[in-house]
């Protein structure tokens, strides 16, 4: 693939993301795994692996896929391409949104993109949810050692809210016991 292909490919995912990082994974996903470009477990490490370390997930998930499809050039081009939409849409329309946004046709747009939004993030949140606690290749069956896992440290996030490395540690050490 082309720095070119690669740059186009991230800036459209960019472009089509509305509502934050986790509405980027199903186009990501679209993108890179049914793209043939990274495979679906490759995919699932690197969710892990964009929550875990500090930024954005969208922009973290878009330079792990460059760096493993063209390496560090790769990484870069693709954070580029991801971030670049937002960054021209920002200038272009800063100005005039200030002077709009309580014209009813703005809040009428506004009022169909936050549900469009909200889609997008429960498409990523299923997708999550299915690859941690489902086991592959089985027709929904729930892994009991990872369900337990999900229970056990959503009620301790629950009961004493801390940081997310904090439970995305203690999963890691747990999961090296449970799995």
């Amino acid at each position: 693939m082309s720095f070119i292909s690669l740059f186009i490919t991230f800036f459209n995912i960019g472009l089509f993301t509305i509502g934050g990082g986790l509405a980027s994974l199903p186009l990501l996903y679209e993108a890179v795994v049914d793209g043939g470009m990274i495979s679906r477990n490759l995919f699932v490490d690197m969710l892990a692996i964009s929550q875990s370390t500090p930024g954005p997930i969208g922009i973290n998930m878009a330079t792990f896929a460059g760096y493993q499809i063209a390496g560090i050039p790769g990484g870069f081009v693709a954070t580029l391409g991801m971030v670049a939409p937002s960054l021209i849409i920002i200038v272009l329309i800063a100005a005039w949104f200030t002077n709009f946004s309580s014209h009813p046709l703005v809040q009428d747009v506004m009022g169909g993109i936050r549900p469009a939004a909200l889609g997008l993030i429960a498409s990523a949140a299923w997708f999550i949810f299915r690859e941690a606690l489902f086991i592959p290749g089985t027709d929904m069956q729930i892994s009991l050692p990872a369900a337990g896992l999900f229970i056990a440290l959503a009620a301790a996030y629950k009961l004493k809210p801390a940081t997310p490395v904090v439970y995305i540690l203690a999963g890691g050490v747990l999961g090296i016991f449970l799995f």
